[in-house]
């Protein structure tokens, strides 16, 4: 059951879309509704394809690690990003997007929490839209996002260049960046903002949960909980990942943009390296 401290009724208390005052709900990807960072789901399958090296895994654990610790700060979380899009320069899209079609099944089912898939259909049953807005890729988040049954997405866009990734970043779906896209999806879409939800655990979206009329905080960090507590955010706790295959059917997947080391095999690389040094 969904764990909530809230002044703000959760969605199934609340009323329908209605008519010219349509609806959305903004869900945030890592650690709102996959319990891992969705770009390390994939790092053991793009080290066995070749597309990483041993030493990209150990210079990646660091930063992986402070990120699953939710220590990452905004320069941290900066140097993250040009790394991650300096490892992916020169990637064969078509070679990632096999990859990722043939495991995204395994790699991301396992950690998807159960409460957010309870709340992405009581949202849907009630006539609104789902986003998901993440700063991962855009080609890896909309996979995830369909498995999920979202509407719309909003994720990071690279620049393609001769079926290769350039390096290159047309959009980072960051912070304020995604506060703005999501009022630009909106004024698209029609949506009344203030009759719109977001989700998320990290004190990086706060512009993102400040954006609509019913922000929540899940399984926030300390920040964010501050923060949630001074703005009479909601705060709900995800505690259950549940396998998602059994109850969708299999859609087209596309490329993925970045990888980091999953946090036991990083932190144990790392040991070893600082042992040898």
């Amino acid at each position: 059951m969904i764990s909530s401290s809230s002044a703000t009724p959760p969605p199934r208390e609340r009323t329908r879309a209605r008519a010219g005052h349509r609806v959305a709900a903004f869900f945030d990807l890592d650690k709102t509704v996959i319990a891992t960072s969705s770009t390390a789901a994939f790092s053991r399958s793009f080290f066995a394809g070749g597309l990483i090296t041993r030493g990209d895994v150990l210079r990646s654990a660091y930063a992986h690690f402070l990120y699953l610790a939710g220590s990452a700060d905004a320069d941290q979380t900066e140097r993250m990003r040009r790394h991650l899009s300096e490892l992916a320069t020169g990637w064969d899209v078509a070679t990632v997007e096999q990859i990722v079609a043939e495991t995204l099944h395994e790699h991301i089912d396992p950690y998807v929490y159960a409460e957010a898939v309870a709340l992405i259909e009581e949202h849907h049953a009630l006539g609104h839209d789902v986003v998901v807005v993440s700063a991962s890729g855009t080609e890896l988040v909309e996979p995830i996002a369909r498995m999920l049954g979202a509407d719309h997405v909003v994720a990071t866009r690279m620049a393609v260049a001769d079926g290769r990734f350039t390096g290159e970043i047309d959009f980072y779906a960051y912070g304020e960046n995604k506060a703005t896209a999501m009022s630009e999806l909106a004024a698209a879409r029609g949506y009344d903002l203030q009759r719109c939800y977001a989700y998320s655990d990290s004190i990086t979206d706060a512009p993102m949960l400040a954006t609509v009329g019913h922000g929540f905080a899940v399984n926030p960090d300390r920040a964010l909980r501050r923060l949630a507590a001074q703005n009479g955010w909601g705060t709900l706790t995800f505690t259950r990942p549940v396998a998602l295959r059994p109850r969708i059917r299999p859609t087209p997947v596309l490329a993925v943009v970045g990888s980091l080391a999953l946090a036991g095999l990083a932190w144990a690389l790392w040991r070893r390296l600082r042992r040898r040094a």
